[in-house]
């Protein structure tokens, strides 16, 4: 029997009781390993002490998985914005410098490469695409993120309809025009990375899901949680056998 693909999935750095830690909430892990069937390693985002290349060889793709951090605007040109981290933060730059290695080796590889959320920005950033932080605030949105006062699973509850792009990589796994999805971000893609095809809008026009092929090795990206109640969304749980067929190497094409 042959051994199961292995999927890197990054950690945040966090602090665990005033002391640092290295996390990923299980769920990330659990979707990942049910549905896509892989098993999995966690990258630690410790760049003072491991290069994304010193693993990247062993690992057949990566899940860039969502935070409470932010990406920070300097590492997409916005000095003025990575000045306000008690607006724009909290910022996590371990993770930051890690990601941003780890998407450039795997990619060199052509090993495949998911994000969920702030790894769906940051893939983007990585790429050379910008973000927008008002995908809560402007009038010109609809609201991304639910209240500020709702509770961790209320927040979980908010959500809209996407619509699926023809053509892509979603419209063959899914066969119908559009989701209904949970949206938890306070930001977005601005302007979208050179290369990467929109896969899914919101009804805003708002990017939600992107793609592309690099070095011929599939990369996709959703803003939504999949990972969130994935044992009762059938449509969730088809986004990681995306990824399961990704890392046994197929292109995810039409």
């Amino acid at each position: 029997m042959s051994a199961r693909p292995v999927l890197g999935v990054i950690c945040d750095s966090r602090s665990v009781g005033g002391r640092p830690a290295q996390i990923v909430l299980e769920r990330y892990v659990r979707a990942a390993m049910l549905y896509g069937d892989v098993a999995a390693l966690l990258v630690p985002s410790l760049p003072d002490l491991m290069k994304a290349s010193d693993v990247a060889d062993r690992l057949d793709g990566v899940l860039m998985t969502g935070s409470p951090s932010n990406v920070d605007p300097a590492r997409y040109g916005d000095s003025e914005g990575a000045k306000s981290s008690d607006k724009w933060g909290p910022f996590d730059p371990a993770r930051d410098e890690l990601a941003m290695a780890l998407i450039g080796e795997m990619t060199d590889r052509a090993r495949p490469v998911f994000g969920i959320c702030r790894g769906f920005q940051e893939i983007n950033v990585a790429l050379g695409g910008t973000l927008r932080r008002d995908t809560s605030a402007s009038d010109d949105l609809i609201r991304h993120h639910a209240p500020d006062d709702a509770d961790y699973n209320a927040i979980f509850e908010h959500r809209h309809e996407i619509m699926i792009a023809p053509g892509g990589m979603l419209a063959a796994a899914f066969a119908k025009p559009g989701l209904n999805v949970n949206s938890v971000h306070y930001q977005g893609v601005g302007q979208l990375a050179p290369g990467l095809s929109v896969e899914a809008t919101a009804p805003d026009g708002l990017i939600e899901a992107y793609s592309t092929h690099i070095n011929g090795a599939p990369l996709l990206a959703v803003q939504w949680h999949p990972e969130w109640g994935t044992d009762a969304e059938p449509d969730s749980q088809t986004y990681f056998r995306l990824l399961g067929r990704a890392l046994r190497g197929d292109k995810l094409t039409s």
